[in-house]
């Protein structure tokens, strides 16, 4: 059974405490992994994560299964980073609530490690350099392999959605941004990509 079908059957159940817990023990560590890279400071990443754990929670039981639940899960961190970026408790660093999805957020970001590496630090630091969309591209279809159509319902708006051909087009064009930067700064050896066409 995939975790999409144990959670409509648990909220089908009336069992929406054991589905959002379920969901989140599942998706909360890539979550968490995304949103650490793409707000790059780990307390303020934290902080988002449990507001997306929060509106998770609330908002599970409206999950009608129209997309998969991964994708609805990174739409919504995606919302809480776009949150986060424009309201006034970022700046004020507020201490938020302890619920049962701030308890389960917490102890997911604890047990998450992080591990220091050369080339992978510089690499890390490559992808800083992009903008949360384009680093939130990439992780949703490298790093997490998510659809296009996944991916696009991830960025999409109510109001504006986005074409999955469109975001194939994007990923191209960063795609070669990001080869040309790795080449620029020695992560890449041009010789070797010679070799390799010959």
């Amino acid at each position: 059974m995939t975790l999409d079908e144990k959670v409509r059957e648990q909220l089908d159940r009336g069992e929406q405490r054991e589905a959002a817990s379920a969901a989140l023990h599942a998706l909360g560590p890539p979550i968490l992994g995304y949103l650490e890279a793409i707000v790059k400071d780990p307390d303020a990443a934290r902080d988002v994560f449990q507001v997306f754990a929060e509106e998770m929670w609330r908002a599970l039981p409206g999950w009608r299964g129209e997309g998969s639940l991964r994708a609805w899960c990174y739409r919504l961190a995606w919302r809480a980073h776009a949150r986060f970026r424009r309201e006034a408790w970022q700046k004020r660093r507020e201490r938020l609530r302890t619920t049962m999805a701030s308890r389960i957020a917490a102890s997911i970001a604890s047990n998450e490690s992080r591990l220091p590496g050369g080339r992978e630090d510089r690499l890390a630091r490559l992808r800083a350099t992009l903008t949360p969309e384009e680093q939130t591209l990439l992780i949703l279809r490298l790093d997490r392999e998510l659809s296009w159509s996944e991916v696009a319902e991830v960025l999409s708006h109510d109001a504006d959605p986005v074409d999955p051909p469109a975001l194939r087009k994007r990923f191209e064009r960063l795609r070669d941004k990001l080869a040309r930067l790795a080449k620029e700064q020695g992560l890449v050896n041009p010789d070797r990509d010679v070799e390799k066409e010959r």
